[in-house]
């Protein structure tokens, strides 16, 4: 299998992604393309004796910065690290792409470079939540701002084929974000969105508040990229901050510290579990060829981790499952 990463993308590129890569190469006995400035990621090689025949080098002489407008950026700057990559899934060099990366960037490259499965509409972000009960995905989390009813039924039809594919979920279930559970509930759109999920989706089980998104309830999640986006930086928000405050008042005193110590191995666990790093990337799905969209602030742990996530969907031949139930339906 052949993963390429943006090794210039991100707050810590170039040298947490070249390392994260390096590690994923190393356990996931995989061939790793590393994108970028051959200079700049020679030099992290040989300082940290990196030496694994499955890490290949491919220049790309610019850089898509963060303040860049996404879709100039991916037309001129045609020899980036994001565009390179890219490159190479359309003409079939590599299985799969990673980058930390301009996330707009990174949408509009999947769309003029990728291109789209035939028959979707548009593509979805779809980031993997640290359900209650076991792992939540979320379609579209802000690549789509507004939404038609087709781009809906569409983002539910590919998150289940995710998790019946990468996730090995042999009945996921399916709700859509609303103000209330009752069909009658929400927007004349959020209505239209549950009439057709609901004669189009044997998976679809009804509306879902906020409060019930990570209680196990269903397994994939939908929305228009407006209501999601905002959904998935509350969640962010709210896990730091716990984290924080639990942190804070477990050090208050000599006896919480005692509490704390003796309770060590369950916030372990707790701040495993919440922790963007151990949850990959997003994928977003759609495109004609896995795109993984890691975190902005991803150290190497989490580029290992978007790694192994562009591993399963190539295992899980995600493109290919959505292409055959297009073709059925």
């Amino acid at each position: 299998m052949k993963i390429a990463i943006d090794v210039m993308g991100g707050d810590n590129a170039p040298l947490e992604i070249v390392k994260g890569a390096v590690e994923a190469a190393d356990e996931y006995l995989i061939d790793i393309y590393l994108v970028g400035k051959s200079e700049e990621i020679e030099k992290i090689l040989d300082a940290k004796a990196f030496n694994n025949p499955r890490i290949h080098i491919v220049n790309a002489t610019e850089i898509i910065e963060n303040e860049d407008s996404p879709t100039i950026a991916i037309r001129t700057k045609k020899d980036s690290s994001m565009v390179v990559g890219m490159k190479m899934l359309k003409n079939g060099e590599i299985d799969a792409f990673v980058s930390a990366g301009n996330t707009g960037a990174l949408l509009a490259g999947g769309l003029f470079v990728v291109g789209r499965i035939k028959g979707i509409d548009r593509p979805a972000l779809a980031p993997i939540l640290p359900g209650r009960c076991g792992p939540v995905m979320l379609v579209d989390a802000g690549a789509n701002a507004e939404c038609k009813v087709r781009n809906i039924t569409q983002f539910a039809m590919m998150g289940e084929i995710y998790f019946k594919n990468v996730m090995k979920y042999e009945f996921p279930r399916v709700g859509l974000i609303n103000i209330g559970v009752e069909e009658e509930k929400g927007t004349e759109f959020t209505k239209e969105c549950y009439k057709a999920l609901k004669e189009s989706n044997k998976s679809f089980v009804g509306n879902i508040e906020g409060r019930d998104i990570l209680e196990g309830k269903v397994q994939v999640v939908v929305a228009d990229g407006f209501t999601g986006n905002v959904v998935l930086k509350v969640f962010e928000g709210t896990a730091m901050t716990i984290l924080k405050e639990l942190k804070i008042e477990l050090m208050r005193s000599f006896i919480t510290k005692i509490g704390a110590f003796l309770s060590k191995g369950a916030f372990t666990l707790f701040k495993k579990k919440f922790d963007y790093t151990e949850h990959g990337g997003a994928i977003l799905i759609g495109l004609n060829g896995p795109v993984i969209k890691a975190h902005g602030s991803s150290n190497a742990k989490a580029i290992k981790n978007a790694i192994r996530q562009a591993i399963k969907c190539v295992d899980g031949k995600i493109i290919e499952s959505i292409k055959n139930e297009l073709e059925e339906n």
